[in-house]
């Protein structure tokens, strides 16, 4: 059987969980999937052709794919690589390759824009891009999940509680944790979009990652919910690169 030729981009995001593949043609997303394994993306790949290819990892080494990557080129994005922003970062080398992904997708949806990326995840992410498209950094704390699991680790008699929404007035302990993680995460994101508006008065709120649609649902600010931000940055990050 002869390869499929398939003249795309190819972009792989490669989280702690999941490995999201997604295929790019003329700045669009043509197909994209979620594995659960390296093994079943080299298995996606077998007989496949691309054009070019960017490979994204948290966590691990990504030499196994892209040695089984078909490309013209093929990158791996680390903040050595050649970017389409300019980072103002202090610690670059300590810098998640999601982050930079995610602001090169802002970038790319509002060019010449300030861009605060929200990336909703296991953690919170806040991520700042002026117009200029100097990345000048932003915050972390922690995410939904992990705000239930450590009030359950490190106390003796609160319980590991699902995420849901509550009212203010939580009438039970596990309705009044709800209200805390739950209402506290909604207030402490409104209050750094206030805060970075008070600096930058036209500024672009762009939200992605897992709980994207809780905030997307709650949130008293104006956003913009991009659940492809960081595919569509690394996309980003391939043209510029496959063009130098």
């Amino acid at each position: 059987m002869k390869p499929v030729t398939c003249k795309m981009n190819l972009v792989i995001d490669w989280g702690n969980t999941r490995i999201k593949v997604a295929t790019f043609s003329n700045g669009r997303i043509e197909t994209k999937f979620i594995f659960q394994s390296s093994q079943d993306v080299m298995h996606y790949l077998k007989g496949k052709d691309f054009e070019c290819a960017i490979v994204s990892t948290v966590s691990n080494p990504a030499d196994e794919i892209l040695l089984t990557i078909a490309a013209r080129k093929k990158f791996t994005l680390s903040h050595t690589l050649p970017l389409p922003i300019r980072l103002k970062y202090e610690t670059p080398t300590t810098l998640g390759v999601d982050r930079i992904a995610a602001v090169c997708g802002a970038e790319s949806l509002f060019p010449a824009n300030d861009c605060l990326v929200i990336d909703a995840g296991t953690c919170v992410t806040y991520d700042f891009i002026d117009r200029q498209g100097n990345y000048l950094g932003g915050a972390i704390s922690p995410g939904i999940a992990m705000r239930f699991e450590a009030m359950h680790t490190f106390t003796k008699r609160l319980p590991l509680v699902t995420p849901a929404a509550e009212q203010l007035i939580g009438k039970t302990t596990q309705g009044s944790m709800r209200s805390g993680v739950m209402n506290g995460i909604l207030h402490e994101v409104d209050g750094f979009v206030n805060a970075y508006k008070g600096k930058y008065p036209d500024l672009r709120v762009v939200l992605c990652g897992g709980d994207t649609a809780f905030f997307e649902n709650n949130l008293k600010q104006p956003i913009f919910a991009a659940p492809d931000l960081v595919l569509i940055g690394l996309n980003r990050i391939l043209n510029h690169n496959a063009a130098l």
